[in-house]
């Protein structure tokens, strides 16, 4: 009896280590999950500093892109940058800590996939964008002797060529972009010519026409600066009396073929303000108003900027 006392007594004893045993077990392993419980949740689910948001949703060739870039506390003080194959846009402050970049498309491109590279503060974003294509209508111009053959001068090519290559940091305009005239629509934005029968290359109407009366006003479809302005006593031959002016951040407008001009070089104006008259200089085949509104350097479609805030 006393043997299997003891054998009992021993199996007891042995069993009340294992539990206490697997109580040091279970303690320690509570104490080592409460150690990882401890450790801060971002190393697992790290919170996303490079937001990225592209409108319009569906574009189509001749909008512009907006590429919104949200960053959360930048470390560095050098601005986002949108890449599309070899070619950089700037992204340019428009909220703290937020930053939007413009990208123009126009007729000349193929619609499909843009893959965009967002860099900024250290990280890089790929966004894939389907561009949908879009069919131009084509036109047949005559010019009258003495302007069939126009030229443009090396100043004339020179001077606009550095204008719409512009992208001043401050943004001027806000809200929805204003007609500049208030004549007939004639002539829409991607239009594809012949000019006295003979098809232009690379070419499409870089900018939309009204049919205004000759002298009827041009007026700023949005705040910006003066940063051109061009007569046919300059060499103007092609745009005849022009006026060029500055947005901001890299958004320009060309107004051509003026018959008078209200401003001059360096003027703040608003939108809506009176910068001009609607003539026939330069090479046009009768009093109208051309134009143009560019996005870093090209030409874009300017009808969507009059029923969607881009800010």
């Amino acid at each position: 009896m006393t043997t299997k006392n003891h054998t009992v007594n021993s199996q007891n004893q042995f069993q009340c280590l294992g539990v206490k045993f697997l109580t040091a077990n279970r303690r320690a392993t509570n104490v080592l999950m409460g150690m990882f419980a401890a450790v801060p949740l971002t190393l697992a689910l790290p919170v996303e500093a490079l937001q990225v948001q592209v409108t319009p949703a569906s574009p189509r060739l001749g909008d512009t892109l907006s590429v919104v870039i949200n960053l959360d506390n930048p470390e560095s003080n050098s601005n986002p940058t949108v890449a599309i194959g070899a070619k950089t846009y700037p992204a340019f402050a428009i909220a703290p800590n937020q930053y939007r970049a413009l990208i123009p498309t126009t007729p000349l491109e193929k619609a499909g996939i843009r893959k965009l590279k967002v860099a900024g503060d250290g990280q890089e974003q790929n966004v894939s964008v389907q561009i949908r294509d879009r069919t131009f209508p084509v036109q047949r111009i005559n010019l009258p002797p003495g302007k069939a053959g126009l030229e443009a001068t090396v100043l004339e090519l020179n001077r606009v060529a550095a204008f719409k290559a512009l992208q001043t940091p401050q943004k001027y305009w806000n809200g929805l972009f204003l007609k500049p005239n208030k004549g007939r629509l004639s002539t829409t934005y991607g239009v594809r010519r012949y000019y006295n029968g003979k098809f232009a290359n690379d070419y499409y109407h870089r900018g939309i026409d009204y049919a205004g009366a000759a002298g009827s006003p041009v007026t700023a479809p949005a705040a910006g600066r003066v940063a051109m302005v061009g007569r046919v006593s300059q060499g103007f031959r092609v745009h005849g009396n022009v006026v060029g002016i500055d947005h901001g951040q890299g958004v320009t407008s060309i107004f051509m073929h003026l018959s008078r001009i209200n401003v001059k070089e360096g003027d703040l104006v608003k939108a809506g303000q009176l910068i001009g008259a609607v003539g026939s200089t330069g090479a046009s085949t009768g009093p109208h108003l051309h134009w143009g509104l560019y996005v870093n350097g090209q030409s874009i479609d300017p009808i969507p900027w009059f029923a969607k805030v881009v800010n």
